[in-house]
């Protein structure tokens, strides 16, 4: 039998402040409160329009009267929220994540929420077979050295870095050099839809953390998040074709949510078959020419500090360099079967 942690004591909540579950009716104050705790630690925003987190919010399966809890002052005014998905299947990796009021550090709130949404993700012990192991997983920006010395105080281990990555487009980028045989244009929205996912799958399969979803769950998901959310732009959508078959996707948004001057590349991936031959880095230039064309001064995007695949490299060569790291950690509450990607 696989051990099993033992259940980590929720911390209290300080006096003077209440705790509550959520509702979706809460996005635009929990969003007000996300853009200033950024605006403390990264000096920009997180998100420029509360709908992106109102949509996350609404992913099937998470529900914010359970899933989310709420800390208010004696005022009324909120000063912490944290979220726990276990939206996963099988919720192997449970995914935990909330900021506090920067005015209200050193109190003992982050401890509080941390700790619950522990408790809260040991639900996940009863929805994955006996012989899995299940570690939710949390993290912050590296320089947020008040949340690093809590997750270390509470026996989180620091298992990887990301990090958000930026070029400036203050000229004409290079024109790409495609690999024979290959064009690079706009996805067919009405047709190309699910051949993307299906890309997309293929080529973050070779991604830490990766867990490959049922198809419908996985698609569904997919175009929620992708589709119906407002940066929303099909012809920032780029695909690369050799014959009918696609090769690989460029997704983006025309505007970074949290730097309006900046284009967001959300998702670059080349499939198996054709890596190796320069496609992920034309596929870049593309994007940049078209950001560039779009009057954005520059252009972002997350990467895996320790890719799998090498995509650090390949931005560092197209002239990105890291703007910050963000350190993901994870605590293991059962041994076992490891579902998710860890090594190719």
């Amino acid at each position: 039998m696989n051990t099993i942690l033992e259940r980590q004591q929720i911390l209290p909540l300080p006096a003077g402040y209440s705790a509550r579950g959520g509702s979706i009716d809460d996005y635009k104050i929990a969003c007000n409160l996300l853009n200033l705790y950024s605006m403390h630690l990264n000096g920009s925003i997180d998100l420029n329009d509360p709908e992106l987190l109102r949509l996350d919010w609404q992913n099937e399966g998470f529900v914010p009267e359970t899933d989310l809890r709420l800390i208010f002052d004696e005022q009324g005014t909120l000063v912490a929220f944290v979220e726990c998905w276990t939206t996963q299947q099988p919720p192997v990796h449970p995914w935990i994540y909330g900021c506090v009021h920067p005015e209200h550090w050193g109190r003992g709130i982050g401890g509080h929420v941390l700790t619950w949404a522990e408790d809260h993700a040991r639900l996940a012990l009863e929805k994955c077979d006996a012989e899995l192991r299940v570690a939710p997983r949390t993290g912050s920006e590296a320089h947020n050295t008040t949340s690093v010395a809590l997750f270390n105080a509470l026996g989180w281990k620091h298992i990887r870095s990301f990090f958000r990555m930026v070029a400036d487009l203050d000229s004409q980028p290079e024109a790409p050099t495609l690999p024979d045989g290959i064009i690079i244009r706009p996805f067919d929205p009405e047709t190309e839809m699910e051949e993307v996912y299906r890309t997309f799958v293929d080529t973050f399969n070779d991604h830490f953390g990766f867990i490959e979803q049922p198809f419908e769950k996985g698609f569904a998901e997919y175009k929620h998040n992708m589709v119906e959310e407002p940066g929303y732009t099909p012809e920032m959508w780029f695909v690369a074709m050799d014959g009918d078959q696609m090769a690989g996707i460029c997704i983006c948004r025309r505007e970074d949510t949290e730097d309006s001057e900046s284009g967001w590349v959300s998702e670059l991936g080349v499939r198996r078959a054709w890596r190796k031959r320069g496609l992920g880095y034309s596929l870049l230039k593309h994007a940049f020419a078209a950001f560039h064309a779009d009057g954005k001064k520059r252009a972002g995007l997350g990467v895996d500090a320790s890719s799998l695949t090498g995509a650090l490299k390949l931005y560092e060569s197209a002239g990105m360099r890291v703007k910050r790291q963000f350190n993901q950690f994870e605590k293991e509450l059962r041994a076992g079967k490891e579902l998710a990607v860890e090594s190719l």
